[in-house]
């Protein structure tokens, strides 16, 4: 990383947990995510590896205001 010029704190293990999010992000499925990744208990990739980006609570939160508006009709 130093000689890229990059943050020295970041590691490949912190790029997989990046990766993995940003697959999430990109609505591929937690299988293919799991494949990818080569695990084989989805516990290990929920609880460890995917974290909520603010693309994803983004996308909650308008699905919710569609969801509350079609209640409305």
């Amino acid at each position: 990383m130093k000689l890229a010029g990059s943050n020295e704190n970041l590691t490949p293990h912190s790029l997989r947990h990046t990766h993995t999010s940003l697959l999430a992000e990109a609505k591929v499925s937690l299988e293919q995510i799991m494949d990818r990744l080569g695990h084989t208990d989805d516990h290990t990739t929920r609880n460890i590896y995917l974290h909520v980006t603010k693309e994803l609570k983004k996308d909650a939160s308008q699905k919710f205001g569609l969801l509350m508006r079609s209640l409305q009709k």
